[in-house]
């Protein structure tokens, strides 16, 4: 990877961490536009920006363009359990509850320390079953 890009990459997070998230969404399009065009880039990275650039659109509440971002995260690294829970979230939000039940538990087998995704796969699960007694 070139400096370049690490730069755009360290540019975008801090953009992110002041919530200055039009930027930061523009500059992890940046990153990942040139980590895709010159196939350099670290697996890590770039699943990072994906999944960074995924919680802005999540916070604009574009659920389906952040689960898309959060679904290129997992592509392009498997062993990522953040994005897995991030797109279990969405998931659940919709009501996707066996789609966000396989995100959590997939997070889970990932890193079982993870708190949050063991959190929201019980209420997911408790979830989807009130939502089976009632009939829908």
């Amino acid at each position: 990877m070139e400096d370049g890009e690490l730069v755009i990459l360290q540019k975008a997070h801090d953009e992110f961490n002041r919530k200055n998230y039009i930027r930061a969404e523009e500059l992890y399009t940046q990153f990942i536009e040139s980590c895709t065009k010159n196939r350099q880039c670290n697996s890590r990275d770039l699943a990072i920006a994906y999944n960074n650039r995924g919680q802005v659109k999540y916070l604009k509440v574009d659920f389906y363009e952040a689960m898309d971002d959060y679904t290129s995260a997992i592509q392009t690294n498997s062993q990522f359990e953040v994005p897995l829970y991030n797109r279990g979230l969405i998931r659940y939000r919709l009501g996707f509850f066996k789609e966000a039940e396989s995100d959590f538990r997939r997070a889970l087998e990932l890193n079982p320390h993870f708190k949050d995704a063991k959190e929201s796969l019980c209420q997911t699960l408790l979830d989807s079953e009130e939502k089976l007694k009632r009939g829908y």
